[in-house]
């Protein structure tokens, strides 16, 4: 058994995390909108036609923020065709994806849906193949109370209460080529900034989240952002930044250190919204919108090649198994880790393709294996992050050298209440680790629970017929003696360890 040390501090804080790190990304894609949120004649469907089991299965990941509807989606989306009544929607050719869209779901539609899962709208503009007029056109839709041509027709839509959307997406990883409309860094800040410009102007309120290079293996990847955000940097509130990994053809070692490098993109971004600060002598401090990211096979992730325009997709669901935990949660902490300067976060999608929960068009929906560290992070990861001092053995792989086997995050509640440590042990070897803890900063400390998911089949999956084969189990936490104490994690686990501070 190998072993390794964590010491905590209460004085030794990270920041405050934003609970909108934990939040969600529903596109017109696969099958996320129809048959997975949105199915009329389902047997659970409601009056609008949301299904209602996935609506109870999207309340328990408990997702402050929910982006749409782009995404590639947008960058060929007319807002217009989305409202008003759904027997007059246009269909329309979705170049992105190559499906016929129907428009039976919309922005009105999304914002009913997110209220009855809890959250809050995140909506994406066009800026592929539209501009400032139409994005500023949305926000006087959708914001303005009323006694202009666009409020009032939202109101003759039926809502007369604005939808006071808050943060929005300025387009969508618009330097990638598979974009409609990609533009050159330049293009891109100079539009970005007269779209921000406009729309602020409609409503001063709204927060605004500037496109980022599509990955950072992207060739401009660090020009792109220097560039974009010499033109914009005073009219936007946050970059975005996208990322997907995938299992490395079996390669446990490769895939498992993969949240490491996520966690050196987000620091690299960093550097570049202070370098164009510094270059600006701007007093303003960008933030970061990691609002893209999961784990996605390459199998799936390929653009249409064969254009069929079927009105329900047919593109396959990515199906995660034990190994996707680790990575998933990896990919979590690393969120939590610097949430100094991430404050929001979507894992992509929601519901089918990549996303924690599956459906069956007129059937079952169930949880998926990375369903349980996203909602154990969301539920349990609110409060401070905390510094970790942690001795941990450390492995090599094809994609990053000395990742330690432990890896991990402190949360402390916002009352002081709760301690909660979120652990995950991704040695390859497959060994258990004994984690010996200093706590003796937070005085009398009680051991709650040790929640733990962990399988000796890395490739157990959750499949509708056995949807519990990956689930979390409840594990003794051994009592803290003068704040001290060790705890064994499995091999290859995701553990949650939870303590109670003396009233």
């Amino acid at each position: 058994m190998k072993a390794a040390t964590l010491t905590l501090d209460r004085d030794f804080s990270l920041a405050p995390i934003d609970p909108r790190v934990y939040g969600g990304f529903a596109e017109h894609l696969g099958r996320h909108i129809y048959t997975g949120i949105y199915e009329p004649g389902h047997p659970t469907a409601d009056a609008q036609g949301f299904r209602q089991d996935v609506i109870a299965l999207v309340r328990e990941l408990a997702m402050p923020i929910m982006r749409y509807p782009g995404g590639n989606f947008v960058s060929g989306y007319h807002w217009e065709d989305g409202v008003g009544p759904q027997e007059t929607r246009p269909r329309r050719l979705d170049l992105a994806w190559g499906v016929t869209e129907t428009n039976a779901f919309g922005t009105n539609e999304f914002i009913d849906w997110c209220q009855k899962v809890n959250t809050e709208p995140m909506l994406a503009v066009n800026l592929g193949t539209r501009g400032p007029d139409q994005a500023r056109q949305l926000v006087e839709y959708c914001n303005h109370p009323g006694g202009t041509q666009l409020s009032e027709l939202r109101i003759s839509h039926g809502w007369r209460a604005p939808h006071a959307v808050k943060t929005w997406c300025l387009g969508n990883e618009m330097d990638g080529f598979w974009q409609m409309g990609t533009k050159t860094p330049y293009e891109y800040g100079r539009l970005a900034n007269e779209t921000a410009k406009l729309m602020k102007w409609v409503d001063s309120r709204i927060e605004l989240i500037l496109c980022g290079s599509s990955g950072r293996g992207m060739p401009d990847f660090g020009k792109w952002e220097w560039e974009a955000l010499q033109e914009c940097y005073e009219n936007v509130d946050y970059l975005s930044l996208h990322t997907y990994y995938d299992d490395h053809n079996g390669d446990l070692a490769s895939f498992v250190s993969e949240p490491d490098n996520m966690g050196d993109f987000i620091d690299e971004a960093i550097a570049l919204c202070d370098a164009v600060k510094a270059s600006k002598k701007s007093k303003k401090t960008l933030h970061l919108s990691f609002d893209e990211w999961n784990v996605w096979f390459p199998k799936n992730n390929a653009l249409p090649q064969k254009r069929t325009w079927p009105e329900v997709s047919e593109r396959p669901s990515d199906v995660y198994d034990m190994a996707d935990v680790l990575v998933v949660g990896g990919m979590l902490l690393t969120l939590m880790e610097h949430a100094e300067r991430v404050k929001i976060g979507c894992i992509a999608q929601v519901v089918n393709l990549l996303a924690p929960i599956l459906t069956e068009p007129g059937g079952r929906a169930w949880r998926q294996t990375i369903f349980w560290p996203f909602h154990h992070a969301a539920t349990l990861g609110r409060g401070t992050a905390l510094r970790c001092a942690v001795n941990a053995p450390r492995f090599d792989s094809k994609v990053r050298e000395q990742a330690s086997v432990l890896k991990t995050v402190a949360v402390l509640a916002d009352d002081e209440s709760a301690l909660t440590i979120f652990a995950i042990n991704r040695d390859p070897a497959g060994d258990p680790l004994e984690l010996s803890l200093d706590l003796r900063a937070f005085g009398t400390l009680a051991p709650h629970e040790h929640l733990c998911i962990a399988h000796p089949n890395l490739n157990a999956e959750n499949t509708a017929d056995a949807p519990e084969t990956v689930v979390p189990h409840t594990r003794a936490l051994p009592p803290l003696d003068h704040g001290k104490g060790a705890v064994t994690l499995p091999p290859l686990s995701w553990n949650v360890l939870r303590y109670r501070t003396a009233p």
